[in-house]
């Protein structure tokens, strides 16, 4: 990918990021089960650690 490519990819994940939190924490309000929301945002916290691990060897500066 290019360096334009990742950071549109970055913050098409963090924009998710943003939205399924909003859902767990409506959620949590009225007492339901998150875990499904908890595991997603797990999983985009890695995605983005890797998409930026990609970033800073594309541009270390």
């Amino acid at each position: 990918m290019t360096k334009t490519e990742l950071e549109y990819k970055i913050n098409e994940v963090k924009l998710d990021y943003i939205r399924i939190q909003g859902d767990l924490e409506k959620l949590e309000t009225f007492g339901r089960n998150t875990d499904i929301q908890q595991k997603k945002l797990d999983e985009l916290e890695q995605e983005l650690s890797n998409l930026n691990k990609e970033l800073d060897a594309i541009d270390p500066s």
